[in-house]
């Protein structure tokens, strides 16, 4: 690694996703395309709006098909951002504004930076944290103002270290990391959907590293699990960085040796670990030997489709799929979770605050006509394997026994059908509402809990994850999150109801070990984590101090 101009720096922020990369800088605002100002009037209006209806025409076809080739948790991201390009009164300032005299590059980056600064002035984090949106699609508007019909490019040379204030997530999906890469931020955050996505796919992050200067920077190593990075690193710093990369593949070498191994506690406890996807294919690269079943499968890739909302054949197929595939191994399909940060269009309601609103059970429960076809479809598929179904965004008792009733009727009405179903499968629920992990004795109509760590902790810690100024507020190991953790263990080990978790906090080696010294003996992660979570597990003593 060459120096060039700048003395070498060291920056401490947070990990934010595991991992060691080192490659050139590349700062992300370099590659925003802003609009040219000029007093010149249009020649023709008229041309202007034709020219911004198809950029956003095309802008729209972009994110399609980005949401295509994407996993559900990333299309639920983009989802976001084509529903608001959809939206006419987005784009309606623009349109006044080159009605008056405006070029339409102009006038919709004023248009996009106005609403932007009212996002980021919201008290609500929610709000705040779709800014980053709102710049997604801003700068993507306008580079196809500029160059209509261009095709989106990597942005960067494979490999590279990408800096800045923070990142959107198309941007990450954009970003081929198939030779590797890292993220250095000033600000993002580890808990927002673009740690996420780097997690899931072992890119090195890092957020919070306070106000960077990229410029003059050649190259950088980022270590994410330290949460530092070394702008221009001398050769020394380069010497430690190869060292602690052999020694960290090593470690990864040696956790592999528990893939084929259950998962048991250095004291020797059982640990049940399972996979959490998000789509049926992504079962065919993992070996149903290695883990415990799938903890989670989440349903929502079915209804972001072109073909619009999934018809009962269609949603069979994939639950069938995964039932095969786990021979006899639980698998716990996740009804319909929709609403907050993953809109269905028609289906979700627009609310001023999603996170609080009809989302998950309850817009099931106030869509039967949708929620049976789901229904049905599971009951088919559950002849096929050890189906057990799970309700998100449980808050009362009685939305247990409704949603059990509707499942009831589904399963004779198949059979009056000739249709073979077998009785109802165990029906359980998400605990991620505060006012079930308190009071889960009143929740004993559910046949098994699985606790939500990640929109648990957003709500009891009142820390969006996408929002950086409260990153550090929103932890899954703080001792009020950890504390109806053990609550809902307990009642579920006094009325033997199994309890699991499949946030990320299963998966997060620091928090891990203090989730079993409070009694959890099952936890779902993404495939990717399996062998260091087993590794993790046989390290840890359950009949240590603490």
């Amino acid at each position: 690694m060459v120096q060039v101009g700048r003395q070498a720096e060291t920056r401490k922020g947070r990990a934010a996703s595991p991992g060691l990369a080192s490659g050139p800088v590349v700062p992300l605002e370099a590659t925003a395309i802003r609009a040219e100002a000029t007093t010149a009037r249009p020649a023709d209006p008229a041309a202007e709006l034709a020219r911004l209806a198809q950029a956003l025409e095309d802008a729209s076809a972009q994110l399609s098909v980005l949401i295509e080739r994407v996993d559900e948790d990333a299309a639920e991201m983009l989802e976001f951002q084509l529903a608001m390009i959809e939206d006419e009164e987005l784009s309606a300032p623009a349109v006044a504004a080159i009605t008056g005299g405006a070029a339409a590059p102009v006038a919709f980056e004023a248009a996009l930076d106005a609403a932007i600064s009212g996002y980021l002035a919201s008290d609500d984090d929610y709000f705040r944290a779709r800014s980053a949106d709102l710049v997604d699609i801003r700068d993507r508007v306008l580079r196809l103002l500029s160059a209509p019909g261009a095709a989106e490019s990597s942005r960067g040379p494979k490999g590279a270290i990408l800096t800045g204030v923070d990142i959107t997530p198309s941007r990450f999906l954009e970003t081929d990391w198939s030779e590797g890469g890292g993220i250095a931020l000033a600000e993002g955050s580890p808990s927002s959907h673009v740690a996420m996505l780097a997690r899931a796919r072992g890119v090195p992050m890092v957020t919070g590293l306070g106000a960077l200067d990229a410029a003059g920077r050649v190259t950088a190593i980022v270590d994410g699990e330290t949460g530092t990075v070394w702008f221009d690193p001398d050769a020394a710093v380069q010497a430690e960085h190869e060292a602690l990369r052999t020694r960290r593949a090593r470690e990864a070498g040696a956790a592999r040796a528990y893939l084929d191994k259950p998962a048991r506690t250095a004291c020797g406890e059982p640990v049940s670990v399972m996979v959490n996807i998000a789509e049926p294919d992504e079962v065919d690269g993992i070996d149903p030997a290695h883990c415990d079943g799938v903890g989670l499968m989440r349903t929502e890739f079915l209804f972001h489709g072109p073909g619009g909302l999934p018809d009962e054949e269609t949603q069979y197929r994939a639950y069938r799929k995964v039932l095969e595939w786990a021979g006899g191994r639980s698998v716990t399909i996740r009804t319909l979770d929709a609403g907050g940060d993953k809109p269905v269009p028609g289906l979700t309601i627009a609310e001023a605050n999603p996170f609080l609103g009809c989302r998950g059970i309850r817009l099931s429960l106030l869509r039967p006509e949708i929620f049976r076809v789901q229904l049905r479809a599971l009951a088919r598929a559950a002849v096929h394997g050890n189906l057990q179904v799970m309700l998100p965004m449980v808050s009362q008792p009685d939305e247990i026994e409704r949603a059990g009733e509707l499942f009831d009727a589904c399963i004779e009405e198949l059979r009056a059908e000739g249709i073979e179903a077998v009785r109802r499968p165990p029906l359980g629920i998400m605990v991620e509402v505060p006012c079930v992990a308190i009071t889960p004795e009143r929740f004993l109509a559910a046949d098994f809990f699985s606790i939500g760590s990640n929109d648990l902790t957003q709500y009891v810690m009142a820390a969006g994850r996408d929002s950086a100024e409260v990153a550090e507020i929103g932890r899954a190991d703080d001792p009020a999150v950890l504390a109806l953790v053990e609550a809902t263990v307990r009642a579920g080990q006094a009325a033997k109801r199994p309890v699991s978790l499949c946030g990320d906090a299963g998966s997060d080696l620091a928090v891990l070990p203090k989730l079993l010294a409070r009694g959890l003996r099952r936890v779902s992660i993404a495939p990717a984590a399996l062998a260091r979570v087993k590794a993790a597990i046989a390290a840890t003593r359950l009949d240590a101090d603490g």
